[in-house]
């Protein structure tokens, strides 16, 4: 999806676990290896953001981890959102030139078998030990946020 605004977006990730493994894929334009995620459409709220990035990028359907929203007053009409497990403010490349609100989501998956509905990059299980890997490229807060869901959804 195009950019909402040209300074700063909101976005959608998860942090994906099946058995002792999270699921990463090779960023496209940074070619560096993320969490599954996206720019949440003006049409979505985070959670149906997520859900939907995760199925296009690695083909999973997902069980997001957190608190239960609290029951919605239909009176309202309002809804209750999931929270996510971490919120991050960052800038998208090199250039500070626009940043990101990520909602961050840790998830589950009943599945190990990855099929990316979108066509090219790489997308593959790590252990703990391979996100952990200094020749690992990618960020550091993307190996805390891993090893973090690994140690809390690992079986």
């Amino acid at each position: 999806m195009a950019h909402i605004h040209e300074k700063i977006d909101f976005t959608a990730s998860a942090f994906i676990v099946y058995g002792d493994t999270v699921v990463l894929h090779k960023h496209k334009k940074l070619g560096i290896w993320l969490q599954p995620g996206g720019h949440i459409e003006l049409n979505e709220d985070p959670v149906e953001a997520v859900l939907r990035e995760a199925k296009e990028e690695t083909g999973l359907d997902i069980e997001l981890v957190g608190a239960a929203p609290l029951p919605t007053d239909v009176k309202s009409e309002s809804r209750q959102i999931m929270a996510p497990r971490f919120i991050s403010r960052h800038y998208f490349d090199e250039s500070r030139a626009h940043e990101h609100i990520d909602m961050v989501y840790f998830a589950r998956s009943a599945s190990g078998d990855i099929s990316p509905e979108e066509v090219g990059g790489e997308v593959r299980w790590f252990t703990k030990e391979e996100v952990m890997d200094p020749s690992l490229d990618t960020l550091p807060d993307i190996r805390r946020y891993a090893t973090l869901a690994l140690e809390e959804l690992a079986t």
